[in-house]
């Protein structure tokens, strides 16, 4: 069971978290609190495995109180929890594990649950690989165990996601290099995967094909011999 703190300010915003926390089976015992201070004195006091910190709090900020949480010797996880976009790239410079905007969704805090589960499951472990990409102007970072895959759009390269897709000024040779050893597969010119995130495989088809996140990809006659090869050490099952 996963112990968490709640702190936001505004004791509405405390509560309804607490309630979708508590609707997890995952999750344990779940302190409160509506400042910076008090969060800080649970922290001193109890057993917690994971802080949910609103960013803008009085006197001290959610980010302030991260700071102090890093220099601990056994730091519980980081989830950030605002509803201002642009302390992102601050936050996960703090090791944050999500940053969730609030109205939090039920299915959205659930995914971010399962990254705490799996950090304590692993020990710790390091710091997820962020990914600095631009949204209508603002600087906004995503993990790169988030994307399903990428797709090459001339010079640049579209990186998808479950939620949403996002155009990097890095061409696809370059990822297909960077991102060799952290699971992710060439299968076509235009097309890099994350083989985590693969539904399936046709390889015997007449047009070999593989479905990541819902989306049918074709795997091009150059790469299907590469592509075999990784199947031999994966668990993915390819279809006739």
């Amino acid at each position: 069971m996963i112990n968490v703190l709640v702190a936001d300010d505004e004791l509405p915003a405390v509560e309804e978290l607490a309630f979708l926390l508590g609707r997890d089976d995952r999750i344990g015992t779940i302190h409160r609190a509506s400042s910076g201070a008090e969060a800080l004195r649970t922290l001193e006091t109890g057993d917690v495995d994971a802080v949910f910190l609103d960013i803008h709090m009085p006197a001290l900020s959610g980010l302030d109180i991260a700071r102090v949480i890093a220099r601990s010797s056994k730091p519980p996880a980081v989830v950030f929890v605002t509803a201002d976009e642009d302390c992102a790239l601050e936050a996960f410079e703090l090791a944050a594990v999500d940053y969730l905007l609030k109205p939090v969704r039920a299915e959205r805090l659930a995914r971010s649950i399962g990254r705490i589960s799996e950090l304590i499951r692993n020990g710790g472990g390091p710091a997820p690989e962020m990914i600095t990409v631009d949204l209508g102007g603002t600087t906004k970072m995503i993990r790169r165990e988030d994307v399903t895959y990428v797709q090459a759009q001339g010079d640049y390269a579209r990186l998808h996601t479950a939620d949403a897709s996002y155009l990097i000024r890095v061409p696809l040779a370059d990822l297909e290099q960077q991102w060799a050893d952290a699971g992710f597969l060439r299968i076509h010119r235009s097309y890099l995967i994350a083989l985590n995130h693969v539904g399936h495989m046709k390889l015997a088809a007449a047009r070999p094909s593989v479905t990541v996140a819902g989306a049918e990809l074709p795997i091009s006659r150059r790469h299907l011999p590469s592509v075999r090869e990784k199947l031999e050490t994966t668990r993915i099952r390819p279809q006739a």
